[in-house]
């Protein structure tokens, strides 16, 4: 039984059995399905036309196939619509419960869940990672290299904690980008491809880290390793955690780590702009790692969740809420403020763009981006912005200074159609401008 420091018995627990118990009463209509209204939302009819009109003209100018849109303020909805194709194969209409993979989008939900435990006590912000993780406590640093492969290491000044793991100032690669030695290490031992977490975690541990822990930003593999920590307390795999704790509580039923045969019909695929043909095109699956269809598939924290509108927008209105939806507490209003409370200390920590450009007035919090100055941003949002997004374009932000949030679910990757509209740019701007006084 994993209890609380100060005695009482966790959330893990008590929820494990009362999920079980309600799980086959878990409403199919809970809320979002229906739109309460642009004005009863808090925006004018007018400017929610003109948003809906923006993304339906962005699907119809093939900037992507098919896009499911969604806008709330207060806990309403003012527009939940879609548009396109989930399928240009065969022609299948995107429809507002398509799933998607959500890539990226998957590493609020691991901030979430180690959250989770640190209000049940299990860990701390200043906590070693070796404390959790013992074959962490002697990884090297990479000190320099040269174009003739020499590479020189460091022993670590002192242990990364979990706080620069939860903001990605751990040293962390990830392989996704970068020719040095780290992120081509990442590449060469597939560690994206592992078959689970024990293997993921083995193989980074004999990689070295790209700079001394909290010495710079760098988006790295560390989510991932942030689901393998919940599993090393809790003693649950990853995807059961998830499952017992967060969906079923919050009556996300389409999200999991693969797509259930049952639900396959409703699986939107990734596309492209093929440049020869002038025109979409659909991606094979990748051949490389197994397939979304697979159950057994690696259970990433840091991108590999799929998902529904419906299901990622109760946990975003989870978060807007302070951690409650609908009388389910999932986290105290404390720690969602430190998930989207920027904890960085200096710009020169910070390589927040992929590819290691600085964005001004936008720092990092849990697993999330952070807006702390608008201004310096050049954004109309609210101070306190945060969001994140996936690599097949699926995102989200909340405004928590005007109880707004917005989610777009697209599936696109690769080439885009020349001349293609900035979809956040659009929808962000028209937005504040249809936003009532």
């Amino acid at each position: 039984m994993i209890k609380h420091p100060t005695g009482h018995v966790s959330r893990l627990l008590i929820l494990t059995f009362g999920c079980w118990l309600s799980a086959s009463s878990l409403a199919a209509d809970t809320w979002p399905q229906t739109e309460a209204g642009a004005e009863a939302a808090g925006f004018s009819q007018e400017g929610v036309d003109k948003l809906d009109s923006a993304m339906r003209e962005i699907v119809a100018d093939q900037d992507v196939a098919g896009m499911v849109w969604m806008l709330a303020k207060d806990g309403e909805v003012a527009t939940f619509e879609s548009a396109g194709l989930a399928r240009l194969e065969d022609n299948t209409p995107m429809t507002k419960d398509s799933l998607f993979r959500i890539y990226s989008m998957s590493k609020p939900v691991t901030g979430v869940a180690l959250m989770m435990l640190w209000e049940d006590g299990h860990w701390d912000f200043d906590d070693p990672l070796s404390k959790f993780i013992p074959e962490f406590a002697d990884l090297q640093v990479l000190a320099s290299y040269d174009d003739n492969g020499n590479v020189e290491l460091e022993p670590l000044e002192r242990q990364p904690t979990m706080r620069e793991l939860l903001n990605h100032t751990a040293g962390f690669g990830y392989g996704l980008f970068g020719d040095d030695p780290v992120n081509t290490a990442f590449r060469d031992q597939a560690v994206l491809a592992s078959d689970d977490l024990d293997e993921l975690v083995a193989k980074v541990a004999d990689i070295p880290l790209l700079a001394q822990p909290g010495a710079q930003w760098y988006y790295s593999i560390g989510v991932d390793i942030q689901g393998y920590i919940v599993q090393q307390i809790t003693g649950m795999s990853f995807g059961e955690f998830l499952r017992t704790q967060l969906f079923e509580p919050l009556d996300m039923m389409d999200t999991r780590f693969y797509v259930a045969p049952e639900d396959q019909a409703r699986f939107a695929e990734v596309h492209y702009w093929d440049t020869e043909r002038n025109q979409l095109a659909q991606q094979p699956h990748r051949a490389d790692r197994p397939s979304y269809l697979n159950p057994d598939r690696i259970e990433s924290g840091g991108g590999g969740l799929v998902s529904s509108t419906h299901d990622y927008a109760r946990f975003i209105q989870m978060l807007v809420n302070e951690g409650e939806l609908e009388g389910t507490r999932i986290l105290s209003p404390e720690s969602v403020r430190i998930m989207r409370t920027n904890s960085l200390t200096g710009e020169e920590s910070m390589q927040y763009a992929i590819g290691g450009v600085g964005q001004p007035g936008v720092g990092f919090g849990v697993d999330f981006a952070v807006t702390y100055d608008p201004q310096a941003a050049g954004t109309p949002a609210g101070p306190g912005t945060y969001n994140w997004a996936g690599a097949a374009g699926t995102s989200f932000w909340i405004d928590p200074a005007n109880n707004i949030f917005w989610l777009s679910m697209i599936q696109a990757q690769g080439q885009r159609r020349p001349g293609a509209a900035n979809m956040g740019e659009v929808a962000r701007n028209l937005i504040y401008q249809g936003l009532q006084p």
